[in-house]
C-alpha cells in the first residue's frame, strides 16, 4: 500500500469551475488519477463570482482580516472527484470579466495583488500557519502562484515549510511588475536581487517561484530542453540551466472520459475507432456552424486556438491561397488579438463558404471540431505540450503540427519507416515557417487521396494512450521523493 502524500495545488484557474485555457483542463484533470498513486490533491483556487456560484456547501477553515486590501477566507468543499480549498476574497475576486480581464478586455490593474494573495494564502499552508490543513507539498502553477515558493523563503520560521514545485505551463506568460511594489506586495528589501524576485530591474512572479521551489516541472521533456536554451529560455534560460538537475518535463496527458467520441453528448454523432463512419455527421455539423459549404467529401483542415503569433495563425493566412488550392476547407475557432481576429474575418470574406470562424470559444463547439474536422493544423512558433493535438488523437483528426514543444512529443510523423511500421499518427515539419508550413498542406492532401492509409492513421492515433496514466506515475515519484526521500528510495529499489 502506498504512504498518501497531500498535495497542495496552487493554481489561478480549474476546470470544471473557471476555464480561459489549457491549465484550467491540466489541473482539474490530473488529481484524479493521482489517488490510486496514494497522492492526495487539494486545489487552491480563487473565488471568482464563477467559482462561487458554484458552490453549494463549503466549510471555513481560515480567516484573514486584512488580505491586500480587505477580509478574505479560506473555504474548503469537495466537488465530485476534486478537493478545493477557495480563496473568497470579494474584494479581489468578485467582479465581471475573466480571471485576468476586464469586460473591456485589459488587464485588472490590481493583478498583482490579486494573484499575490493567491501564492500567500498557499504559503500559509506551506508553512503550517492554518491549522486545518498542513500539505507534506506546495505545487505552484504558472506565474499567478510564481510567489508561493517565494512568500514561504522569505517567512520561513522554526517549524519549517513544505517541499515546493513550481511547474511552468508556458514561459512566455511571466508576470512582471514594477519594483515599487516590492513593499507593498509584502515582500523584504533583500528579496530585490538577482537571486531573489528581481528580474530585469522589476518583480518576476514566475522568475520568483522558479528561484525558490524545490523542483521545477513543465508540461513534456522537449519543452524542458528548450527553456534551458538561450533561444527559448525567454530570458529565463540561464536561471533554467543553472537548475537543471531540478528541472524535469512530463507530459500533459487528458481527461479521458470528458473527450471520448463514443459516449460525447456535445457532438452530432457518436463514434469509435472500429465504427469512424459517423464522423462525416459531425463534419456537416461543423460546417454548417462555422459557415462552410457543406460538403463531407472535402478535406476539412481546423483550428482550434488562441488566435496569436505564438500559434502560427498569421502563417495559416499566408498559406490560405495553397491550402485552398487543393481543394480543402479551413475552420478557425478562437479568440486572441484583435488584429488577428480581424485578419480571420477578412479571409472569411475573401473565400466565402471555403474558409469559415467562429470568433469566441465554447466547450460544445471545441469537442464539435475534433469530432469533425479531418485534421488539425497546429503550427505553433513554440508549444509547452498542447492539449489540442491529444484531443485530436482522440477524436480521429490528424494533427498536422510543428515540431516543437510538446507536439514533437506527442505526435508520430508518417513517414516513410512510420508507414512501414504502422505506427504514424500525424505530420510534423520544421522549421515553423510558412513554406513548411505548405509543404505538410500538401502532404495531408496526399494522404487525403489514399482513405485506406487516412483510416490507418486515424486509428493510430485513435488507440495511442493520451490519459494521465504514465505521468500520473512520474508525478507520484516526484511527489514521493521531496515528501520523503528515503521511502521514495525503498519503493523505487
Amino acid at each position: 500500500m502506498k504512504t498518501q502524500v497531500a498535495v497542495l495545488s496552487v493554481v489561478s484557474e480549474l476546470y470544471p469551475f473557471v476555464k480561459t485555457g489549457g491549465l484550467a483542463d491540466v489541473a482539474g484533470s490530473l488529481p484524479p488519477f493521482l489517488k490510486a498513486e496514494g497522492i492526495a490533491i487539494t486545489s487552491l483556487i480563487p473565488g471568482y463570482r464563477q467559482v462561487m456560484t458554484k458552490l453549494a456547501e463549503t466549510t471555513e477553515i481560515h480567516h484573514f482580516p486584512d488580505l491586500f486590501g480587505g477580509p478574505a477566507w479560506l473555504r474548503r468543499a469537495t466537488v465530485g472527484s476534486l478537493d478545493l480549498i477557495v480563496l473568497d476574497a470579494p474584494h479581489l475576486y468578485d467582479r465581471d470579466g475573466t480571471p485576468y480581464l476586464t469586460p473591456e478586455g485589459e488587464d485588472w490593474p490590481d493583478n498583482p495583488f490579486r494573484f499575490a494573495a493567491l501564492s500567500a494564502a498557499g504559503a500559509a499552508m506551506g508553512l503550517g500557519e492554518v491549522e486545518a490543513f498542513r500539505p507534506d507539498i506546495v505545487h505552484a502553477h504558472d506565474w499567478q502562484a510564481g510567489l508561493t515558493p517565494a512568500y514561504m523563503h522569505y517567512r520561513m520560521g522554526e517549524r519549517g515549510r513544505a517541499a515546493t514545485i513550481m511547474t511552468v505551463h508556458n514561459l512566455a506568460f511571466q508576470g512582471q511588475y514594477a519594483p515599487e511594489l516590492l513593499g507593498p506586495l509584502g515582500l523584504p528589501p533583500d528579496a530585490m536581487g538577482v537571486d531573489g524576485v528581481e528580474y530585469y530591474g522589476g518583480i518576476g512572479f514566475l522568475k520568483a517561484g522558479l528561484q525558490f521551489a524545490d523542483r521545477i516541472t513543465t508540461v513534456s521533456p522537449k519543452y524542458a530542453e528548450e527553456i534551458a536554451t538561450s533561444q527559448g529560455g525567454m530570458g529565463i534560460g540561464g536561471l533554467l540551466r543553472d537548475r537543471i538537475g531540478e528541472l524535469q518535463g512530463i507530459l500533459n496527458g487528458i481527461d479521458e472520459a470528458v473527450w471520448d467520441p463514443s459516449t460525447d453528448a456535445l457532438i452530432a454523432a457518436k463514434f469509435d475507432r472500429l465504427h469512424i463512419k459517423p464522423r462525416r455527421i459531425n463534419k456537416v455539423s461543423l460546417q454548417r456552424r462555422v459557415g462552410l459549404r457543406e460538403d463531407p467529401d472535402a478535406l476539412l483542415l481546423g483550428l482550434v486556438s488562441r488566435l496569436t503569433w505564438q500559434k502560427g495563425i498569421d502563417m495559416v493566412l499566408d498559406a490560405l491561397p495553397l491550402i485552398l488550392g487543393t481543394g480543402a476547407q479551413v475552420a478557425f475557432i478562437g479568440q486572441g488579438d484583435r488584429a488577428m481576429e480581424r485578419a480571420v474575418r477578412d479571409a472569411v470574406t475573401a473565400y466565402p463558404g471555403r474558409v469559415g470562424c467562429v470568433i469566441g470559444y465554447d466547450e460544445e463547439l471545441g469537442h464539435l471540431m475534433q469530432a469533425g474536422a479531418d485534421a488539425l493544423l497546429l503550427p505553433s512558433r513554440f508549444e509547452p505540450c498542447g492539449l489540442t493535438q491529444l484531443y485530436a488523437l482522440r477524436y480521429g483528426a490528424i494533427p498536422v503540427v510543428a515540431r516543437v514543444g510538446g507536439l514533437s512529443d506527442t505526435v508520430i510523423d508518417v513517414n516513410e519507416m512510420a508507414r512501414a511500421e504502422g505506427i504514424g499518427t500525424g505530420i510534423q515539419f520544421h522549421p515553423p515557417t510558412v513554406e513548411m508550413l505548405e509543404s505538410a498542406a500538401l502532404r495531408v492532401a496526399s494522404l487525403w487521396r489514399k482513405p485506406a492509409l487516412w483510416r490507418r492513421i486515424q486509428r493510430n492515433g485513435m488507440r495511442t494512450d493520451v490519459s494521465w496514466r504514465r505521468s500520473a506515475r512520474l508525478y507520484a515519484e516526484l511527489y514521493r521523493e521531496l515528501a520523503d526521500p528515503a521511502l521514495s528510495r525503498a519503493l523505487s529499489a
